[in-house]
């Protein structure tokens, strides 16, 4: 099966040859996944941050087995089914004022050029041309061309440089530089066109799980609404409980103007994507002029089983027993981080809800250098039975919230053996 994989498939983010073959797993049980020897290892990232209840949860399971036998899947031109009106009505009630539309996408590349779109549009059917956006340096927002646009530019998007759309960063706020961040904001809001400003809220993932305060961000969406700049929050990896609360933004007192849902949304069973946004954006849209159409859709948009694993999904989210398991998870982390934060070995220990991350001090720092940093780092782990993908030299937890305490204390003590090591 590895061989056959290696011939056949190029794997994301991967090099085509490698002195090591993928894992192939059989299958998966609570925060565990098993290969083809029986083997099991701690999925201690949520098999990329989608996972939020376990493998193979019996509770999903049931539902979408269910609707497998009502209907797998319709267009969504001009149908409807219940999954998809259910859903949108529980995530606009979970979001709150002021959201009141969804639009379904496939992942959360989609959806943020969806919320890209939409932001230049909604301009357009103002009679306004906005074309630029503000993004955040260090920033990931996905792999498509508009999210690409929007992410840092480096060696993952170098080959494409040339086809990107004009962007401005500013720098990621901190209590040092936040007056040179709203200078910065204030003069490109000043000398260009901009449609949006998009940022992931409080915690930038792929980046380095690089945390900054919820104020500071305030601060930010405060100049944005004072020159009528629409603002879109990318919640993709933020969202469900990831950083304490149900969602990034209900730390921040501002409401951004798009919201970006998906990762965790179907509990890490299906691709779906969210991006929701209040009604005067709505009303943009809401014309029989053909120009003020949305033309924009996926043959999977909202795809009944997607619809109906996020659904179980919000069921066992809101449960008491699933909020008891993550205070439990920030809990241990805090405790371990308390244990660890002096090692000679790590540098900036920090914790946020469920996510906790260090650098691992070597000579250089960063996602690119030459030190193999990445991969001694993750070969150590997964040696161990543990399912962890560092970041560069930044080593993270983000499990699902079922995980054990005793599974927690043995991804613990590996990070410790680990560091040992190097």
């Amino acid at each position: 099966m590895q061989e056959k994989d290696e011939k056949l498939i190029l794997h994301p983010f991967s090099p085509y040859r490698s002195n090591k073959h993928n894992i192939n797993i059989t299958h998966g049980k609570g925060a565990l996944l098993y290969d083809e020897t029986g083997r099991a290892y701690i999925d201690a990232i949520g098999s990329w941050w989608v996972n939020l209840h376990g493998h193979a949860h019996p509770y999903i399971n049931k539902h979408i087995t269910e609707q497998m036998t009502r209907l797998e899947h319709v267009i969504f031109a001009g149908f409807t089914h219940a999954p998809a009106v259910n859903l949108a009505e529980r995530l606009l009630n979970q979001l709150g004022s002021p959201y009141s539309q969804l639009f379904y996408s496939d992942n959360g590349s989609t959806a943020v050029e969806v919320a890209l779109k939409m932001s230049i549009q909604y301009w357009a059917n103002r009679g306004e041309k906005r074309h630029t956006f503000i993004a955040l340096k260090n920033s990931y927002h996905g792999d498509t061309f508009g999210a690409m646009s929007v992410s840092e530019r480096d060696v993952f998007t170098e080959a494409f440089h040339q086809h990107l759309f004009k962007v401005n960063y500013i720098d990621i706020p901190t209590e040092e530089n936040i007056h040179s961040c709203e200078t910065q904001l204030e003069e490109i809001i000043e000398k260009e066109a901009v449609a949006a400003f998009i940022f992931e809220p409080l915690v930038q993932g792929a980046g380095g799980m690089r945390l900054y305060a919820s104020p500071l961000l305030d601060r930010l969406i405060d100049i944005c609404q004072k020159h009528h700049v629409l603002t879109i929050a990318d919640e993709v990896m933020t969202g469900f409980y990831r950083t304490g609360t149900m969602f990034a933004i209900n730390q921040i007192r501002n409401k951004p103007d798009f919201i970006i849902l998906s990762k965790g949304l179907t509990g890490g069973y299906f691709p779906l994507g969210v991006t929701a946004y209040p009604d005067f954006i709505a009303k943009s849209f809401q014309s029989t002029e053909p120009s003020h159409i949305f033309y924009h859709g996926h043959s999977f948009t909202a795809n009944p089983l997607s619809c109906t694993a996020a659904l179980a999904s919000l069921d066992l989210l809101l449960l008491p027993e699933t909020k008891e398991c993550i205070q439990k998870i920030e809990a241990k982390h805090l405790l371990f981080l308390g244990s660890i934060k002096d090692h000679p070995r790590i540098s900036n220990a920090r914790q946020m809800g469920v996510i906790l991350a260090f650098d691992v001090n070597i000579p250089h720092h960063g996602y690119f250098y030459n030190h193999p940093i990445k991969d001694i780092l993750y070969d150590l782990m997964i040696k161990q039975g543990i399912l962890m993908r560092p970041l560069g030299n930044v080593l993270y937890i983000l499990p699902p919230y079922c995980i054990k305490e005793q599974e927690l204390d043995q991804v613990y003590n590996a990070i410790i053996h680990t560091l040992s090591q190097i």
